[in-house]
C-alpha cells in the first residue's frame, strides 16, 4: 500500500507491535465476549520474540508502526521444517498490509527451508483471513467457544470406571484413524504401544480434574470424550486460553453408530459434568477438513474463535 515501508522486526518494537496487539483483541472480544480479557500483550510477543528461530516484519507508515508478524518454529519432528504465526504473532491497522508484512518475512523463512507455514488468526477478522487467502493459506484448523447450558446427566452416558479400561483403549485409535482418511489426511501423532495407552488412560481416571465420560448402547460402550483444564493445553495457549474455562480435548464414537445420539449424549454429558465442576465456559477444536467435527460442533453451539491456516510452499 502507498507509503508503507516494512523492516525486520526487533526487539525495540515489542511495545508498539503490544498496542496493536490490545487494539486488535479488543475488537475480537466485542465479536466474542467469552474470550480473556486480563492479558499482558506486551509479554505475549515477547515470548514468541524469544521463541525458536524467531524472526518477522514491522510496518510503518507515515511514521507509525501499523502492523507486525512475528513468526516461530516449532517441534520439527511433528511438524516438518515450519514457522507459526501464533495468535498473537501478528496485528494491523489494515488486513492488506499484513499481505505485504509476509512478503518480507516469508523471504527468510524460506531462506532457512520453512516452507510449512501456519498461522493463528481471528475467525472474526473476515478482512484478515481474505487477506492470507490470497496469500494462498487455505483453512485447516479451528478454535471454538461457548457458554456451558445447563442441561441435565442424559441417559446413556456416564463417568468412566477403571472396569471400563479395555474398552476405552480399544476407542483410542478411533480419531487419528478417522483423521488420517479423506479428506483430511492427517499424519496424526506417533502411535503408543496398547500398554501405554492403558498406562496413561488409568492415570487420567485417577484425576478428579479430568472428565472420563462413556456412553453405552446395548451394553456396549461406543464412544468416549474427555475434559480437561484449559490450563492443561498446549494449543489452547496465550489469548486463545479464556480464563477458567474447561476443554473437550478428546472424542470419537464408533462408525457403526454415528448419527445415533451417542455424540449428542456425550457431548451433553459433558456440559452436565462441567458445570457440576464449576465452569461456565467450554472451549474445543476441530479440523475443519474433518467433515463429521467441523459440522458437529458448531450445531452443539460451539462459535469459532481462532482459524488456523496453512500453507505449504512446494
Amino acid at each position: 500500500m502507498s507509503g508503507l515501508k516494512i523492516h525486520p522486526f526487533a526487539e525495540e518494537h515489542l511495545d508498539a507491535a503490544a498496542e496493536l496487539l490490545q487494539k486488535r483483541h479488543r475488537r475480537h472480544r466485542e465479536a466474542e465476549p467469552l474470550l480473556g480479557e486480563s492479558f499482558d500483550f506486551r509479554a505475549e510477543i515477547e515470548a514468541l520474540w524469544r521463541g525458536d528461530g524467531a524472526s518477522g516484519a514491522l510496518a510503518i507508515r507515515r511514521g507509525r508502526v501499523v502492523g507486525y508478524v512475528l513468526g516461530i518454529r516449532k517441534d520439527e519432528t511433528r511438524w516438518g521444517a515450519n514457522v507459526w504465526v501464533d495468535p498473537a504473532g501478528q496485528a494491523v491497522e489494515e488486513a492488506e498490509d499484513v499481505r505485504d508484512l509476509y512478503e518480507v518475512a516469508a523471504a527468510r523463512w524460506f531462506d532457512e527451508g520453512r516452507t510449512r507455514q501456519y498461522v493463528i488468526a481471528p475467525a472474526s477478522d473476515t478482512a484478515l483471513l481474505d487477506a492470507w487467502s490470497r496469500l494462498s493459506f487455505g483453512r485447516q484448523h479451528a478454535f471454538g467457544i461457548r457458554e456451558i447450558p445447563d442441561v441435565a446427566w442424559p441417559p446413556g452416558a456416564r463417568l468412566a470406571e477403571e472396569k471400563d479400561i479395555d474398552a476405552l483403549v480399544d476407542l483410542s485409535p478411533l480419531l487419528v484413524e478417522h483423521q488420517a482418511r479423506s479428506p483430511v489426511f492427517g499424519i496424526g501423532v506417533p502411535r503408543e504401544r496398547p500398554e501405554e495407552i492403558r498406562a496413561v488412560i488409568l492415570e487420567d481416571l485417577a484425576n478428579p480434574q479430568i472428565g472420563n465420560l462413556v456412553a453405552e448402547q446395548d451394553e456396549r460402550i461406543v464412544g468416549a470424550f474427555q475434559l480437561s483444564p484449559v490450563a492443561l493445553s498446549s494449543v489452547h495457549a496465550g489469548l486463545a486460553r479464556p480464563e477458567g474455562a474447561v476443554l473437550l480435548n478428546w472424542a470419537a464414537t464408533r462408525p457403526d453408530v454415528r448419527g445415533s445420539g451417542a455424540g449428542v449424549a456425550l457431548t451433553n454429558a459433558s456440559f452436565a459434568w462441567a458445570l457440576e465442576q464449576g465452569y461456565e465456559t467450554m472451549v474445543t477444536d476441530w479440523r475443519e477438513t474433518n467433515l463429521l467435527s467441523s459440522r458437529f460442533w458448531p450445531r452443539r453451539g460451539f462459535r469459532r474463535t481462532f482459524i488456523r491456516l496453512y500453507r505449504s510452499i512446494p
